[in-house]
């Protein structure tokens, strides 16, 4: 699978901390790169707002995708 350019590991680390540290709850489309809010931390393949396609993952599922 490959992950939208805009996707960086800092982008998902700070999405990763705010989820802990606040009420979000973000997830990324790999797609199209969009930050998407109520998804879980294991969220896969919910559809994005934004392209309309099932490739949105949870801030932490794609921590653990990018450092595979």
């Amino acid at each position: 699978m490959k992950i939208h350019p805009s996707i960086t590991l800092k982008r998902i680390t700070d999405a990763c901390e705010r989820r802990l540290n606040s009420l979000d709850n973000p997830g990324f489309c790999y797609e199209c790169g969009h930050e998407q809010e109520g998804c879980e931390p294991d969220a896969q393949n919910y559809r994005c707002e934004e392209c309309d396609q099932h490739t949105v993952f949870g801030a932490e599922e794609l921590l653990f995708m990018v450092q595979s």
